[in-house]
């Protein structure tokens, strides 16, 4: 037996969404779930025992920033992400002290360090990289064209904003003092094992949905070798096998051919999961996810990666998939921006500033933990009023209660997914969402 036992409780009918519970060496995860993003092992502005409460039984943190801020090791020697963040989980379904993490590989953050998707991308001369030097070619310099990739010209000399990509990995420099360093797919695993996440993800290379057709097949063909080398260093290391558990990754862009080529290639290699990872526009994501998912085995669990869109997850979820993250939820919430079930509103908008209506619209859902089986919403008691003069006086408890009501929404929204999968009317419960969300 691995890392993690994913099995399926119930599937709905006329589309791929199904139900089911992860079982990892901190605790249960039942799916479709949502994995709340702490970047630098923190939900911003939110304790972890209130993460509890918002109905979250996973948390995702960041390889890229916690490499370079405190570094892996002092995480590592902390007991590992879930002890030096003190997440101890839900009660519901827990079999240790501590609760299920997740860490991403970062290449996301590196690539998007670079490629800065929407924004200007510049290509530059090997003139203007000298510094960079890249292992795998002759004169020390990559020589693909799309080796390096900018935010724009107006600010390519910046420290933190460049990154090199090569067959081997990537050099880039840190955001924090312009500093040079290299991910491979060895050293990402490494640092993820220092890490501890029950469930860590193969570094890949994210590209921009905008690259042409052949960088995107360039990148996919190198991500299924890092995939590879990421896979052999795992399995590698037996201790680390045993408490946590190895996803691939799935790329190819908007272009259904390359995600079903994908697909398969991961799917074949034995991994304990797979991630769907990229960019999409809408327009393209429904078909390429879609190719994708038709190419995946059954029985392995499926993280649909950086996706927070309340309609993008539900449209995941009809397609298979279980897990999902994104940093969204907090993030609107902190700029003053709350999910409605009539859709996004803008807080700190005139029209709020004497509306005294509740902020909390969510559904409220089972929490084995109270008395009645219920439990209400943590943001509730709060009216729109407050919260637009909390957040036009710039007051830290604005920030966190809207992000507090963005993650009780997502969550809500997932758990009610789960609940129509068992009730056999995940169909209704979604059209139902859509049509009300969307109806602006």
């Amino acid at each position: 037996m691995g890392a993690i036992n994913f099995k399926i409780e119930q599937r709905a009918p006329g589309c791929r969404a199904r139900a089911g519970v992860i079982e990892t060496p901190h605790g249960a995860i039942h799916t479709p779930a949502f994995a709340p993003v702490g970047t630098k092992a923190s939900v911003k502005g939110i304790l972890p025992e209130q993460l509890v409460a918002l109905g979250a039984e996973v948390v995702l943190a960041n390889t890229y920033h916690l490499y370079l801020q405190p570094g892996e090791e002092i995480v590592k020697n902390a007991g590992g992400l879930a002890k030096f963040m003190n997440w101890k989980g839900s009660p519901r379904g827990a079999s240790a002290e501590w609760g299920p993490t997740m860490t991403d590989s970062g290449g996301f953050q590196v690539f998007s360090l670079g490629a800065a998707f929407n924004k200007t991308i510049s290509k530059f001369t090997r003139d203007d990289v000298k510094d960079f030097v890249s292992p795998s070619s002759d004169d020390g310099l990559t020589k693909s064209k799309h080796g390096l990739a900018v935010f724009d010209e107006e600010v390519a000399s910046q420290h933190g904003q460049l990154a090199i990509i090569d067959d081997e990995g990537v050099s880039f420099t840190s955001h924090l003092d312009g500093s040079l360093h290299r991910f491979t797919p060895e050293r990402s695993v490494e640092i993820q094992h220092a890490l501890g996440a029950d469930i860590f993800f193969a570094f890949d290379e994210c590209t921009s949905p905008t690259e042409p057709y052949e960088y995107q097949r360039e990148a996919m063909e190198r991500t299924h070798r890092w995939a590879e080398r990421s896979l052999k260093t795992h399995r590698q290391n037996i201790n680390a096998n045993k408490k946590q558990a190895l996803f691939g990754i799935v790329q190819g862009g908007r272009h259904e051919d390359l995600r079903r080529e994908s697909a398969r290639e991961i799917s074949r290699l034995g991994f304990d999961g797979i991630g769907i990872g990229g960019s999409f526009s809408k327009e393209d994501m429904r078909g390429a996810l879609a190719a994708a998912v038709a190419e995946l085995p059954e029985e392995l669990p499926r993280h649909f990666l950086g996706i927070g869109e309340p309609g993008d997850i539900l449209e995941g979820i009809a397609n298979g998939m279980d897990l999902f993250d994104c940093v969204a939820a907090t993030r609107l919430g902190r700029h003053g921006s709350i999910y409605t079930k009539h859709g996004l509103i803008h807080l700190k908008n005139e029209k709020y500033h004497s509306d005294f209506t509740p902020l909390s619209e969510c559904r409220d859902f089972v929490n084995p933990s109270s008395d009645d089986g219920f439990t209400k919403s943590i943001t509730s008691g709060f009216t729109r009023a407050y919260m637009s003069h909390l957040l036009r006086s710039g007051e830290m408890l604005g920030a966190t209660i809207a992000s507090m009501h963005n993650l009780k929404f997502i969550l809500d929204l997932v758990a009610g997914a789960r609940e129509a999968i068992l009730d056999g009317n995940f169909d209704e419960y979604r059209e139902d969402f859509v049509r009300e969300y969307y109806s602006k």
